[in-house]
């Protein structure tokens, strides 16, 4: 993420309001623009298919299968998101960046294969579908799978208004295609969106490949046993569990969930709140990538660098305090603006549920789902300082916690009964934020320790 803290350092030197407002803006869209206009393309196509494709369980059908395609893809590709961001940085920091896009190939073609032979799998069980729709969905999760590698790219790249057009331009082609082209049902809607799925892959692909230079055509050296960080696989393996933990939950317990693909199940209880809440952390991840990645970042450089360029030791602890006093007014910043936006959605949630078309029956469910996403913003804000800190085995503990309070706290609402919906999610992200609280507070307190007495040496 640094490539963005640079972008955004540069804007702000203006000084101006005007260059704040800019700064905040392509935080927020490099943050949330990717899933928020994913969202958004998705009830547009819905509504649009509402009134010419019969019977209208297809559409539900449609945004169940793309929401299970997401959170498979998500997980899967889980394994290697945080271990190839690593291999990247680790590249760029001893100058090879001629081993990158290699290796991204690499990753892309066993992520291709592995993602193939699971989807492949678990769309056997999927009879009632027509194979060619099975074809279709196929394909869009192993595009999908592949997507979030190369999204790591796009961070550390300089062309975000480039970005955020081909982001506007795939969605939008998408909702083009399904209002222009005449119904084939449930196929249609699946083609219509492996297609711009596809687009929007290879789209980011290029970009990538443009910026960066390559000596080779494929390499696996992110896979080399030396080099690999296990517990950054689990890492990402369960960060990606943890958010969809309760989600599965609901959806597999026959109290609060339909089958409607087969296997496939909704819930008819906790999809709507949960989903309509996350667009509710837009302000807090824009505070997150604004001030983790340009005051924080900032200062963790300047005191890792004094340690590698032989600095004393006062400037090595006044580089620290800085980074403390920066990462304490980070978590503050982000707990005051989404603490902020958390009571205005409170106010005006009837209204929002309202002008949504979704009865009031989830409104509790509503407010406490807005709280968790609140607390979600904070423990990912946590996970990046580890992670800044090379703190792999707090980050391990953190994730592990996550994914195995939520899957039991939420387990344990749906036992209490509906009144207690949406709890376990939310206690979840609080013991998360008070544990990496905890962690981040220990980590910082023995840094000098850490750094200098525990590296290996050859």
């Amino acid at each position: 993420m640094a490539g963005i803290g640079f972008e955004l350092r540069k804007i702000l030197k203006k000084d101006s309001l005007t260059s704040v407002i800019q700064a905040y803006g392509i935080a927020s869209i490099v943050s949330s623009g990717p899933w928020v206009l994913s969202i958004m393309a998705l009830m547009i196509i819905g509504i649009i298919s509402i009134d010419v494709i019969y019977p209208s369980v297809l559409i539900i059908q449609f945004l169940i299968s793309v929401t299970y395609m997401m959170a498979g893809s998500l997980i899967l590709s889980g394994f290697f998101q945080i271990l190839f961001s690593r291999f990247v940085a680790d590249c760029e920091f001893r100058g090879e960046d001629n081993r990158i896009i290699p290796n991204l190939f690499g990753a892309m073609l066993f992520l291709t294969a592995v993602s193939g032979a699971v989807g492949f799998l678990l769309l056997n069980f999927l009879p009632s579908i027509d194979f060619s729709v099975r074809i279709c969905m196929l394909a869009s999760f192993v595009l999908l799978t592949n997507q979030w590698i190369v999204i790591i790219f796009l961070s550390g790249m300089k062309e975000y208004y480039r970005i955020v057009i081909t982001m506007f331009a795939g969605y939008g082609l998408m909702v083009f295609l399904a209002w222009s082209i005449p119904p084939f049902g449930l196929l249609g809607l699946e083609f219509i969106f492996c297609v711009s799925q596809g687009i929007l892959t290879f789209a980011f692909l290029l970009q990538v490949v443009r910026s960066m230079p390559g000596f080779c055509f494929i390499r696996f050296d992110f896979l080399n046993p030396h080099k690999v960080y296990v517990s950054l696989v689990f890492c990402g393996l369960f960060y990606n569990l943890g958010v969809w933990a309760d989600k599965f939950v609901f959806w597999f317990r026959n109290e609060t969930s339909y089958a409607q693909i087969d296997v496939m199940r909704a819930s008819y209880i906790y999809d709507l709140p949960i989903f309509l809440a996350y667009l509710a952390v837009v302000p807090g991840m824009a505070v997150f990538i604004m001030r983790i990645e340009t005051d924080f970042t900032e200062n963790c450089f300047k005191f890792y660098n004094s340690v590698r360029e032989g600095g004393s030791l006062s400037t090595i602890t006044l580089y620290k305090d800085q980074m403390i006093e920066s990462c304490r007014k980070c978590l503050y910043k982000i707990f005051k603006v989404q603490g902020i936006t958390l009571a205005l959605l409170l106010v005006f949630a009837k209204d929002i549920l309202s002008a949504f078309g979704i009865d009031l029956i989830y409104l509790n469910l509503f407010y406490i789902d807005l709280v968790g996403v609140s607390l979600q913003v904070l423990v990912m804000s946590l996970l990046n300082v580890m992670y800044y800190l090379d703190k792999r085995y707090g980050a391990l503990i953190l994730t592990a916690v996550m994914v195995s309070s939520n899957f039991l706290f939420s387990y344990i609402s749906i036992d209490l009964g509906p009144v207690y919906y949406g709890y376990g999610f939310a206690f979840s992200m609080l013991l998360c934020t008070i544990t990496g609280l905890f962690l981040v507070d220990r980590q910082f307190s023995d840094l000098e320790y850490q750094t200098f007495m525990l590296q290996k040496t050859q």
